[in-house]
């Protein structure tokens, strides 16, 4: 019988035959010059896909054109920005690296202020959740004392429900189905009763992956039949890079930022009937509480949404995951599906509704889980199986996040053992959120040429600049946004990292930014502390008459140019930096 290695060894030529050489220059193989080798024959030459290979001087090859490049790459690929993971982020990567190699900067850190980020800020776990994961994980602490019942029960309940009793099985596609049991029973505690299928339950890797999911099955056409979707502006970048990617028609609809971001029904109409000249528009997302801009919308605004959507038959998209996110004291989280539901049947019964959450924001901010899901309602059954056969491609979410969303749909109950703590860790949390909020728009509104709306939810604050004309002017010749220019000079001098507005899009003439308030209080206090001496210094260096910041008002902070409401439909991203790259 033959040896691997006898097979090998009689397929190849000699090196230094011919026909050898022939066969590499033939290819179009280049070779790389470098010390002759003694090899053993056979086992060395295959031994690692990274191997150059050697000719003699007198066989010179080229090297072959590469089959993906800039120009063959997909256009819809190019088009795709996300700028809270930008420029900006990534040069905060590379001076926080010369940071750690010794470099003399004038700061001695880099605070991520760019993501909602919350256990990367230092917010610590909810024990019992990671309880719950731990025991899934390894199941041999089932026996250990120092776990308690409530959660080795659950843990055993998810258990029984994965193949093999293993977390490191595939689950269905949709999902363990004891977990989307557990969504659907929060979802109908959370709603005061409103009914949830449990059918209707799709368990996803971060709400990211649900949003997507749905995108896809709505885009299609081409021309005028091309599929438009109703975005909001300021909007959280996944929207316009995953429509971007798509070659859908972006719809932009703009929040009043006057009135605290809130959704005004009349722009949503306006935006509606520019966008049906030139696409057809089939959906309508709506993020809430909002993400960049911290508003929470009133009942009453949703109802309009919701009447607008059945009107026009508009799919209705609702990213929920700041649903715990709710700070101020006058404002209340109110889910699309009970709204819609109160609205009457005529309503819940027509309305194509998916609502999303995740394990990575509320009071938990497991990001790095990927744990998530979607509700759908009133998709048409033949549509409903193709989503299940888009969702049976990437197999299944990751179990392990399904585990930790289970824990924040099924937490423990007042008569469990680790009910107390949890409450106090919860409690915890989303009080010291509520007091960064107050915080951050205290402090912000306390400098001259910055204005910020009280951050009612979410995790984030989305102040208005006053970015002098030199300033802006400068900008335009460095071809970037003028807030690309204020947010890496505050990177350059203070070691903040900020994401430019212009990464969410916003009014004409008018520059933002977004910072997370996921620092701690300390840390927090300090970084607005910078940020406030850097804007004033900001509007010295830039003011024509050389002293102009000491005489600005926040009121004369606010960019002077008419806000003029935009009538065209964007199809490519959103983002205005032109040189950002």
């Amino acid at each position: 019988m033959l040896r691997l290695r006898d097979v090998v060894q009689r397929s190849v030529p000699p090196r230094n035959s011919p026909l050898y050489s022939g066969l590499w220059q033939r290819d179009g193989y280049k070779t790389q010059p470098g010390p002759q080798v003694t090899e053993q024959p056979g086992l060395k030459r295959f031994s690692t896909a990274e191997a150059t290979v050697q000719t003699g001087a007198g066989h010179p090859c080229r090297m072959r054109e590469k089959s993906l490049t800039m120009a063959s790459l997909s256009p819809q690929v190019k088009a795709v920005e996300y700028a809270v993971r930008g420029p900006i982020v990534i040069r905060a990567g590379d001076i926080e690296k010369r940071l750690q190699q010794g470099g003399n900067e004038s700061f001695t850190e880099v605070i991520k202020a760019n993501i909602g980020d919350a256990h990367a800020m230092g917010q610590q776990p909810i024990t019992f959740l990671r309880q719950v994961v731990a025991l899934c994980c390894y199941p041999e602490l089932l026996q250990s004392p120092s776990f308690p019942e409530d959660a080795k029960q659950r843990a055993q309940r998810i258990l029984q429900g994965c193949g093999g009793q293993s977390l490191g099985s595939y689950s269905a596609s949709q999902g363990v189905e004891c977990i989307r049991q557990h969504v659907a029973e929060f979802i109908t505690e959370r709603d005061q009763g409103v009914p949830s299928d449990w059918n209707n339950i799709y368990l996803t890797t971060g709400a990211s992956d649900g949003i997507m999911s749905i995108l896809k099955l709505l885009v299609s056409g081409e021309g005028s039949g091309r599929t438009g979707v109703l975005i909001p502006i300021p909007q959280y970048p996944l929207y316009s890079a995953a429509l971007s990617e798509l070659d859908a028609v972006h719809i932009h609809y703009y929040l009043d930022e006057d009135s605290c971001w809130a959704l005004d029904i009349e722009e949503l109409q306006r935006a509606y009937l520019s966008a049906k000249q030139l696409c057809t528009p089939r959906a309508l997302c709506i993020i809430n509480p909002g993400n960049p801009t911290g508003q929470v919308q009133s009942k009453k605004c949703i109802e309009e949404v919701l009447h607008f959507a059945y009107e026009e038959n508009l799919f209705v998209m609702a990213d929920e995951v700041y649903q715990d996110n709710v700070y101020s004291a006058d404002c209340h989280f109110h889910s699309f599906k009970k709204v819609l539901y109160e609205m009457g049947p005529e309503y819940f019964n027509n309305v194509e509704l998916v609502s999303f959450h995740s394990t990575s924001k509320g009071y938990t901010g497991e990001c790095g889980f990927r744990g998530g899901y979607m509700e759908v309602l009133n998709m048409d059954p033949q549509v409903k199986e193709q989503l299940v056969k888009l969702l049976s491609v990437r197999l299944c979410p990751p179990v392990p996040g399904q585990a930790a969303m289970d824990v924040i749909v099924n937490p423990p109950r007042e008569h469990e053992p680790s009910y107390a703590q949890f409450i106090k860790e919860k409690s915890s949390v989303l009080d010291v959120l509520a007091q960064k909020a107050r915080l951050t728009e205290q402090i912000l509104n306390s400098v001259p040429g910055i204005k910020c709306n009280p951050v009612q939810g979410a995790m984030y604050a989305f102040p208005r600049i006053f970015i002098p004309p030199r300033a802006i002017q400068e900008a335009k010749a460095r071809s970037m946004a003028p807030d690309m220019l204020y947010c890496l000079k505050l990177l350059e001098e203070t070691g903040i990292c900020v994401v430019p507005g212009s990464g969410f899009g916003q009014r004409e003439g008018t520059y933002h930014f977004r910072m997370t308030i996921l620092p701690s209080p300390e840390k927090l206090t300090v970084l607005l502390g910078k940020l406030k001496e850097f804007h004033l210094r900001f509007l010295e260096e830039y003011s024509q008459e050389g002293a102009q910041s000491s005489s600005l008002h926040r009121e004369e902070g606010v960019q002077s140019s008419s806000l003029h409401r935009e009538e065209g439909v964007q199809s490519s991203s959103l983002h205005r930096e032109e040189g950002a790259h």
